[in-house]
C-alpha cells in the first residue's frame, strides 16, 4: 500500500485499531507533531476528543474519566515537554491501576540528540510508571504488510495491558516526519483497515482455598473485612455484603471502598466510626481474622489497630497477666489470621502483616465463601456495631453545634442527592469524609486521587469523571491549596459543556494538613515553611473561567447553594471559608466529647 502522507496512513491504522479494540474516549492536548494522531482521532466515528489546552489538565482529565468509565482513555500531546507535563497523572495512574494509553509524538530518529527543537529523549521516559513503552516505528511511504499488521497488533495489545488484570498506564512513543497534514480535505476511510481483539479471563479460587478460608472463618468469631479504597465495583459490594452477613464479620468501609454507601448497608454490618474510636481505647480488643480487599486504608488509626497481635484469649486474661507477668504464665501473643483477597495480584501491605494472599476474583470468592458459612453476628461484632450506632448519635448531635470544616463535609454527604458523584481532595478533605461521612443507604459513588495522593490534578480528574456521564451530578470536594494548584483545570467546565458540576472549595488559607504534624509547633517556621498562607481571593478566577461563585458560612446556606448548582445546572464553586487552626481544635474536641460519651453509655 503506498499514500502521499505516511504519517497518517500509521496514525489511521493505529487509532482504527484502538477502536476496534474498544476504545472510545481521547484526550488531546493540540501540538503541531501529534497532528495525523489529532486528525485521525477526530475523524474516527466510534471515538469521542476532549480538546484541553493545558497537558497536565487533559492528562487528570483522561485519568477521571477512564476511572468513572473503568476503561482506558487515550492521552495524546506533542514533543518536547508536553509529554513531560503528562507524568504526574501517568504516576497516579500506575499507582492507582486506572488504564491508560499514552501516546506522545516525537521527532523522527534523525532529529533525536541533535539539537533540533523541541526534541527531549521520549524514549521509556515514564520509567518504571508504566506497564509497558513501545517506541513504534517510523512510518513509511510503501510499508510493507508485516508493518501495518504490527501495528495493529501493537495497538490492541497496548490497550489490552493498559486494561488488563493489573491495569494502569502503557506508553507508546509515536515519531512522524513531515509532511503532517493532509493535501486535502480529509475523509479517511476506515473501512479497509482491521482491527484485533485480546480478551481476558477470570481468576477463580480452587475449591481446596475456599475449603480453608470457610473453616478460618468458622473458627474464628473476631473477625473483620477491611474494605480499602478501590476495591472492585459491579457485583463486588453485593457479594461482600453477602459474605459480611453469612460470617457475621463487620465491614470496615473506606469512603474509597464503594462499601461506605449503597442499598447494602440496610442489612449489612458496616463500621464507620474507626477513625475517632480507635483514637483511644473502644474495648474491642484485636480481631482474631482480618480479610482485605483493595488498597491499604486512608485511616491513621485504623491502620495502627490492625497493626497489633492478638493475646491467645484461651490462656489468660489482661487482668491475669498485670498479676503474674512471668514468661511461664504470661499470655503467647498470636499474629491474627490476615488474607488479602486480590485478582491483579498486587501487593499492598505497608505493615507487612498479611499472613496469607489469594489472587483470585475477589466477587467470586465472597459468593463461595458465603455458601459455605451461615454464622450470623457474634457478641464482639454486637459490640462494635453498638459502638458504630452510639458514635454517630453523638456524632450527629455535635455536628450541628458549631460551623467549622468538618461540619462542612458532613453537611455535604447529607445534602448529596442519592446517585450523585463525591470526588474527594486528598490531605484535610478526604480525611473528613473518612472520619465524619456516616454509612448510608443513599447510593454514593466517592472517587479520589489515592494512589499517589498528590493534590496536583485533582480538579481536572474531578471532571474527568463528570464526563463519563453528563447526566450524573458530580460534586468535588477540594481543599485551596489543591484548588490553587489545578485552576487551569476549570476551562474544562466551558470546553467540554460540563453542567453537571458542583465544587465545594473548603478555604482556610493554607496546607491545614500539617497541623496535624508535630512541626505546628515549631514556629515561626511552620506558618511560613509548612501552612503557607497565601491570601488569596478566588472570587474573581472562578469567574473568569464562566462557573458561577457563591459562598456558605452555615448548614442551610451550603444545603441551598448546592441544590441551586445541581437543580439548575449551573458549574458553580461554593466556597467554605473557615479558619484553620480553629477547624483543627474543634475537630480535636469533637474527637474526645464523641468517645467520653460512648464509654458513659
Amino acid at each position: 500500500m503506498s499514500t502521499p502522507n505516511p504519517s497518517l496512513l500509521y496514525a489511521e491504522t493505529l487509532v482504527h485499531a484502538l477502536a476496534g479494540a474498544g476504545l472510545r474516549d481521547a484526550c488531546i492536548a493540540p501540538g503541531s507533531r501529534s497532528t495525523p494522531l489529532t486528525l485521525a482521532f477526530d475523524a474516527h466515528p466510534e471515538v469521542t476528543v476532549h480538546l484541553h489546552l493545558d497537558e497536565r489538565c487533559a492528562s487528570f482529565y483522561a485519568l477521571g474519566l477512564a476511572m468513572a468509565t473503568e476503561r482506558p482513555v487515550a492521552l495524546v500531546c506533542t514533543s518536547g515537554t508536553a509529554a513531560v507535563e503528562f507524568h504526574p497523572a501517568v504516576v497516579e495512574a500506575q499507582m492507582s491501576h486506572v488504564p491508560l494509553l499514552v501516546l506522545t509524538a516525537d521527532r523522527p530518529p534523525e532529529l533525536r540528540h541533535s539539537g533540533a527543537n523541541q526534541t527531549i529523549d521520549q524514549v521509556k521516559m515514564y520509567g518504571e510508571h508504566v506497564l509497558w513503552a513501545v517506541d513504534v516505528g517510523l512510518p513509511e511511504a510503501n510499508p510493507p504488510a508485516v508493518a501495518l499488521r504490527n501495528l495493529r497488533a501493537t495497538a490492541a495489545r497496548a490497550l489490552a495491558v493498559a486494561d488488563g488484570i493489573v491495569k494502569g498506564p502503557v506508553h507508546l512513543n509515536l515519531p512522524f516526519r513531515k509532511p503532517l497534514e493532509p493535501d486535502g480535505p480529509y475523509n479517511p476511510d476506515f473501512s479497509s483497515i482491521v482491527a484485533t481483539r485480546i480478551q481476558h479471563g477470570t481468576i477463580h479460587p480452587s475449591s481446596q482455598q475456599i475449603d480453608e478460608l470457610a473453616e478460618l472463618i468458622a473458627a474464628h468469631e473476631r473477625g473483620v473485612i477491611i474494605c480499602g479504597p478501590r476495591c472492585p465495583g459491579g457485583d463486588f459490594p453485593a457479594a461482600v455484603s453477602e459474605l459480611a452477613r453469612h460470617s457475621g464479620y463487620p465491614i470496615f468501609a473506606d469512603p474509597l471502598s464503594g462499601l461506605r454507601f449503597g442499598p447494602h448497608t440496610a442489612d449489612t454490618p458496616v463500621i464507620g466510626c474507626y477513625e475517632t474510636v480507635l483514637n483511644g481505647d473502644p474495648g474491642w480488643g484485636a480481631p482474631e481474622v482480618v480479610i482485605r480487599f483493595g488498597a491499604v486504608p486512608t485511616s491513621k488509626w485504623l491502620n495502627e489497630w490492625l497493626d497489633t497481635e492478638t493475646a491467645d484469649r484461651g490462656r489468660r486474661t489482661a487482668i491475669d497477666e498485670e498479676k503474674d507477668t512471668s514468661a511461664a504464665t504470661r499470655p503467647t501473643l498470636l499474629a491474627p489470621h490476615r488474607i488479602h483477597i486480590s485478582a491483579d495480584g498486587v501487593w499492598s501491605d505497608d505493615s507487612h502483616r498479611v499472613s496469607d494472599y489469594l489472587q483470585a476474583d475477589e466477587t467470586l470468592t465472597c459468593r463461595a465463601l458465603a455458601e459455605r458459612i451461615s454464622r450470623g453476628e457474634s457478641d464482639w461484632t454486637r459490640h462494635l456495631l453498638a459502638t458504630e450506632q452510639k458514635f454517630w448519635q453523638a456524632a450527629s448531635t455535635s455536628l450541628h453545634e458549631e460551623w467549622f470544616d468538618v461540619t462542612a463535609v458532613a453537611a455535604l454527604v447529607d445534602a448529596m442527592p442519592d446517585g450523585a458523584n463525591l470526588f474527594v481532595g486528598n490531605s484535610l478533605p478526604i480525611r473528613h469524609v473518612d472520619q465524619f461521612a456516616a454509612p448510608s443507604t443513599k447510593r454514593l459513588q466517592v472517587y479520589g486521587n489515592r494512589g499517589a495522593s498528590g493534590i496536583d490534578g485533582v480538579t481536572s480528574s474531578a471532571l474527568g469523571v463528570a464526563a463519563a456521564d453528563r447526566s450524573t451530578p458530580t460534586v468535588l470536594l477540594i481543599g485551596d491549596i489543591s484548588f490553587y494548584h489545578d485552576l487551569n483545570g476549570l476551562l474544562a467546565v466551558k470546553q467540554q459543556n460540563l453542567t453537571n458540576v458542583t465544587i465545594v472549595l473548603l478555604n482556610n488559607d493554607g496546607g491545614s494538613i500539617f497541623r496535624r504534624l508535630p512541626i505546628a509547633g515549631q514556629e515561626p517556621a511552620f506558618t511560613r515553611l509548612f501552612l503557607t498562607p497565601h491570601g488569596l481571593d478566588f472570587a474573581l478566577v472562578i469567574r473568569m473561567y464562566g462557573l458561577e461563585h457563591a459562598q456558605a458560612d452555615n448548614r442551610q446556606a451550603l444545603h441551598d447553594a448546592l441544590a441551586a448548582s445541581i437543580g439548575n445546572k449551573k458549574p458553580t464553586v461554593i466556597e467554605v471559608r473557615t479558619d484553620g487552626a480553629r477547624d483543627e481544635e474543634l475537630r480535636q474536641e469533637l474527637g474526645r466529647r464523641i468517645r467520653a460519651e460512648i464509654q458513659k453509655s
